[in-house]
């Protein structure tokens, strides 16, 4: 994925011979959710299933990724290839898009409505205790007045949630050195400034493992925490995890840049990648605002 050659030295649009890969791959991922699915029932052997589904899937991936790169680099790819490899990028990054939207919606709407809903004159016939604050933390200001949530103490905004929002926007700001040194053919800085960028990406995932640990233990701040405690952990879970996939993402791209992948006219794998992580440390903006301060 390295983006368009010279113009008349491919053909008119590529077209892989027939692969196996998307049959491999859907079974490695239908016997990751078959696996997982009777691994969460009790069911000794779905957690078997679910590892050799995850092999599966891992070692397609790797043998799609590597056959790409081949095509790629073996100048297949038309400046009409890079441009389905720009729109694809560009949909793709706008589902994820709408998948946020979803967990902010899902945060909102609990928020302005379902706790000003259980709070009114209606439901205090049936809940006199309950008091509609947020954040909910701790009986009576949950949505179990009965008390089977136990008491939590909220996550605030620092130390850790704001040292990762200035590790993520350097992170940012090193990604976008490392472009512009691509573009000026400046391979040595250009290679440099990616890895500054993952190990930036290596220490926030570091910092909100030790976030997790520490809200579990000391917070007592759980997924099952009330509508806090899940869309916390949903939100920042998701995105952490979204974080992982574009370190590897920028991982991957680092070491193909070592191997003398890429060059100033035709680099849309980097590109990609990096759209990727933009877009990661924009929803992280918007998540360090909404979740951590409000």
């Amino acid at each position: 994925m390295s983006a368009a050659t010279p113009h008349g030295t491919q053909p008119y649009y590529f077209v892989p011979s027939p692969s196996r890969h998307p049959a491999m791959a859907a079974l490695g991922l239908g016997l990751v959710i078959l696996g997982a699915g009777q691994w969460v029932n009790g069911v000794g052997w779905g957690k078997w299933a679910t590892l050799l589904g995850v092999i599966i899937w891992l070692v397609t991936l790797y043998a799609w990724f590597r056959d790409a790169i081949g095509e790629s680099e073996g100048g297949l790819y038309s400046a009409r290839v890079d441009v389905s490899y720009r729109w694809s990028m560009s949909w793709f990054i706008y589902s994820e898009v709408m998948f946020f939207a979803a967990f902010f919606g899902a945060l909102y709407w609990a928020r302005a409505f379902a706790l000003p809903m259980l709070g009114d004159i209606d439901h205090q016939l049936l809940w006199p205790d309950f008091k509609a604050v947020w954040p909910s933390a701790g009986p009576g200001y949950t949505a179990s007045p009965a008390g089977t949530i136990d008491p939590f103490v909220t996550m605030g905004p620092w130390p850790i949630p704001t040292l990762n929002t200035a590790i993520l926007l350097s992170s940012g700001g090193t990604l976008t050195i490392a472009h512009h040194a691509l573009l000026a053919n400046q391979r040595g800085k250009t290679i440099f400034w990616m890895w500054v960028t993952v190990l930036l990406g290596i220490t926030f995932l570091g910092f909100q493992a030790y976030e997790y640990i520490h809200a579990y233990h000391e917070l007592n701040l759980k997924l099952s925490s009330g509508i806090y405690g899940s869309t916390f952990f949903m939100l920042t879970g998701f995105h952490g995890f979204h974080v992982f996939v574009g370190m590897l993402m920028l991982t991957f791209i680092t070491l193909r840049l070592m191997k003398g992948h890429f060059t100033p006219q035709r680099h849309f794998g980097f590109e990609g990648a990096a759209w990727y992580w933009h877009f990661v440390d924009v929803v992280w903006l918007g998540l360090y605002f909404l979740v951590y301060w409000l």
